[in-house]
């Protein structure tokens, strides 16, 4: 017999789209969503911009009133416990569409509060400026017997006119909890705005990051390189342990207040820049199982629909145009979204490719996204659907340096050209992206279980190359073996990407691979 899960037949739902399931369950759930959704009303103001003109933060979508869903706006009502003990958590930063002028600063609290607020200013003892916050409300049910329903509360607030290369203070709170009193005066934070002329900076960046030590501790090494903004390749915290997208997922939204607690040591200074991996699409969140994310990130407007596709958009950071893609769309492995935007992002990403190779201060292209183009773990190798959509604009345009996640372990291509080999990249080695070839790398070593490869590991200090390694790649049939020539750096361990950014006549990426413990795993240069 087959027994209903969440709602819908097993049967029925393995042949239904992530759209199609949302819109059954509108229908069949009305009721049940409308009972445990509660009641939350909109209206709040989003935040004003800063040190001049107005810059509300994008208004969110209404959700359906009738859907266990994303409930946008502002909670009106009080706690029901003092605000002075309810504790602001999970402080994450990102950029706006400008990181000279625009950023957002997003947090969390466990109950209803009064009147959410930022406070920001250029002198730690000097917060007056003080900004309504606009509260984005996240109801989950009880997904199994095992799980209560969950609500959960995001506050945001988008800065936009501040002042390039410049640190501000700033802090957060409610009616009963001042970031401005000697009481709570630790939980001030800061962060830099980009310089308004290109220079030197470090950027980071990983995928499949989850909650645990491993993870804690890179996020640690990870302050220590003093980034500029870090790069999140997707598969954020892994609420939803089974990855395929579907209602029928294992799902605990709890896993998220986890995470955003872990990551805050960092992401409350450093921009957290994050795109969607499979484990990102959770299926009870409309639309596309991104309705989540749009509660709990506030990302740069000016790519697809921010509802829709969050974790497509840009940013020019220095001399660095960094585009974060949703890989969802494209990949054959993975089929849950496949197609959902009809081609729209991958033109979207033709014309931003060619926008910023024509940008007078931009040298360096950074692509990343979840699925890999070339991996070769024995657990999802590289998908086949990146290659055919993407791989040959990244050609055409010269991207410089593209960032993957989904296999769990570090790997690093020789420079590639219609993936193929066009030249050897051996540790330390230095490659002009125009001349010779795009470096892909692999970097989802950042916390989760490891994945290991069909061939021995090798990398800096212990390199064991070899000449072919038997692999597979996705297509629209399955698998299809392969042995690629490409796999120079193979590394199964904790790790994650540090790039060490120089302007000027002789522009050029210092790259690096670090272990968990801080040691380096491979290094090369990219010039132009």
């Amino acid at each position: 017999m087959d027994t209903p899960r969440f709602g819908i037949p097993d049967r029925l739902a393995a042949r239904m789209t992530m759209p199609e399931q949302h819109e059954y369950l509108r229908h069949t759930l009305s009721r049940r969503g409308a009972l445990r959704a509660g009641t939350v009303t909109a209206g709040t103001l989003a935040g004003a911009g800063l040190l001049g003109g107005a810059g509300a933060s994008a208004a969110q979508p209404q959700a359906p009133a009738r859907t266990p869903d994303f409930l946008p706006g502002a909670h009106s009502g009080a706690s029901p416990v003092d605000g002075s003990l309810v504790a602001p958590f999970g402080r994450h930063l990102a950029f706006g569409a400008d990181p000279k002028t625009q950023m957002t600063v997003s947090w969390q609290v466990p109950l209803p509060v009064r009147k959410p607020f930022l406070r920001v200013g250029t002198r730690p003892w000097d917060l007056s400026r003080r900004i309504e916050a606009e509260v984005r409300a996240l109801h989950t049910p009880a997904l199994t017997a095992k799980l209560p329903a969950v609500d959960q509360y995001y506050l945001h607030v988008s800065l936009e006119h501040l002042r390039p290369d410049t640190t501000y203070y700033y802090g957060v709170g409610h009616t009963g909890f001042d970031p401005a009193d000697a009481r709570n005066y630790g939980t001030v934070g800061t962060f830099r705005t980009a310089p308004a002329r290109p220079g030197s900076f470090t950027f980071t960046a990983f995928g499949d990051q989850g909650v645990s030590y491993d993870a804690l501790a890179n996020d640690a090494v990870i302050l220590g390189q003093n980034p500029s903004f870090h790069l999140h390749a997707g598969d954020i915290c892994y609420a939803d342990s089974s990855g395929s997208g579907q209602s029928t997922d294992a799902y605990d939204a709890r896993v998220w207040d986890q995470f955003l607690a872990q990551t805050e040591s960092v992401a409350a200074r450093v921009p957290w820049m994050v795109t969607t991996g499979n484990h990102d699409m959770e299926a009870w969140y409309s639309p596309n199982g991104y309705g989540g994310q749009n509660a709990r990130w506030t990302l740069p407007a000016g790519g697809l629909d921010a509802e829709k596709s969050p974790g497509v958009y840009s940013f020019v950071y220095g001399n660095v145009g960094v585009v974060a893609l949703d890989a969802n769309d494209v990949s054959l492995e993975i089929k849950a979204n496949t197609g959902y935007t009809d081609g729209a992002q991958t033109r979207w990403l033709e014309g931003r490719l060619k926008e910023l190779r024509a940008h007078r201060d931009v040298d360096f292209l950074v692509v990343f996204f979840h699925h890999c183009a070339f991996s070769t773990t024995n657990a999802h190798a590289s998908d086949g659907g990146v290659r055919d959509a993407w791989v040959p604009l990244f050609d055409k345009y010269r991207v410089d340096l593209v960032v993957n996640g989904h296999n769990h372990v570090y790997e690093r291509t020789d420079a590639l050209r219609g993936g193929q080999v066009a030249r050897t990249v051996p540790v330390g080695e230095s490659v002009s992206s125009t001349r010779d070839g795009i470096v892909y790398v692999t970097a989802g070593g950042a916390g989760k279980a490891l994945y290991n490869f069909p061939a021995p590991d090798s990398y800096e200090g212990h390199e064991a190359h070899v000449d072919s390694v038997d692999s597979y790649h996705w297509t629209a049939s399955g698998k299809v073996k392969e042995a690629v020539e490409w796999s120079r750096v193979r590394y199964t361990g904790f790790s994650f990407l540090a790039v060490e950014v120089t302007a000027g006549a002789r522009p050029r990426l210092e790259v690096s691979a670090l272990a968990e413990s801080g040691e380096r795993i491979d290094h090369f240069t990219i010039t132009r």
